[in-house]
């Protein structure tokens, strides 16, 4: 049903708003009150997860936030413990902008097997991280360089070499916490070489960013500490996306 989602909105140039939950930071009286404030017929999908868990649940989490909406809830694993049975599909991601064996298919070949005696939807993702402006706990936790922000051309090619190897959708990070956003002008160079979907995340603060995200190709982004610390944005983003 995600992938579905997301072909559909890419082959009729919809746009789609995705919020990321880090279980880390879960509060559940404050996801009640995001989604009350942002509207739930706004927000496309929650992604659940992140780069390192030192306190959160991922079952707990993903359990609680069901509770209070009925829109697809996709694991985005920083690794591969980051699995739970509950919630409807998982970004089954390979990190293709690094040369970290462990995450280009190390942590994949240990999910697989768990993966398959569960019923979530599987997403087979090229995952890129996109310097931001400052080191990440992605960047740090991948042990892997980010794609220079200046050289959108090889962002353009590593991504469609995923589409090549048979990724589903490409997800360009410029890692939470990112100083800056992609560019319009980034995001477009990607859009221009493949023909799957897109999705962008990482420093996306404004409504105006989102939009010029959206304008540039993008198919969905992603907002996840902006969404924390001001939930009313959402609603200007949402808004963003006709």
């Amino acid at each position: 049903m995600f992938l579905e989602i997301l072909n559909n909105a890419y082959l009729a140039g919809n746009k789609l708003l995705f919020v990321l939950i880090d279980p880390d930071h879960f509060q559940e009286s404050e996801f009640q009150k995001l989604m009350q404030q942002a509207g739930i017929s706004g927000i496309d999908a929650i992604l659940a997860g992140g780069s390192l868990l030192t306190r959160g649940n991922m079952e707990t989490t993903i359990q609680t936030i069901k509770k209070y909406t009925s829109v697809p809830v996709c694991i985005f694993p920083g690794n591969y413990r980051q699995i739970d049975k509950h919630a409807d599909a998982i970004l089954f991601m390979s990190l293709i902008s690094g040369r970290n064996p462990e995450f280009l298919i190390g942590n994949q070949v240990v999910a697989a097997p768990v993966l398959k005696q569960m019923s979530l939807e599987i997403i087979p993702t090229g995952y890129m991280l996109i310097d931001g402006g400052k080191l990440t706990t992605a960047h740090y936790m991948s042990n892997t360089l980010p794609i220079p922000a200046d050289k959108p051309e090889i962002a353009a090619s590593t991504a469609l070499a995923g589409q090549m190897l048979g990724m589903k959708c490409i997800y360009a990070d410029a890692g939470s916490g990112a100083q800056q956003s992609l560019t319009p002008a980034f995001v477009r160079t990607i859009c221009d070489e493949i023909s799957i979907p897109l999705i962008a995340g990482g420093g996306i603060r404004t409504p105006q960013a989102a939009k010029s995200i959206y304008e540039a190709g993008a198919t969905a982004i992603v907002i996840g500490n902006a969404a924390e610390q001001n939930p009313s944005m959402l609603t200007e983003i949402i808004q963003s996306k006709y």
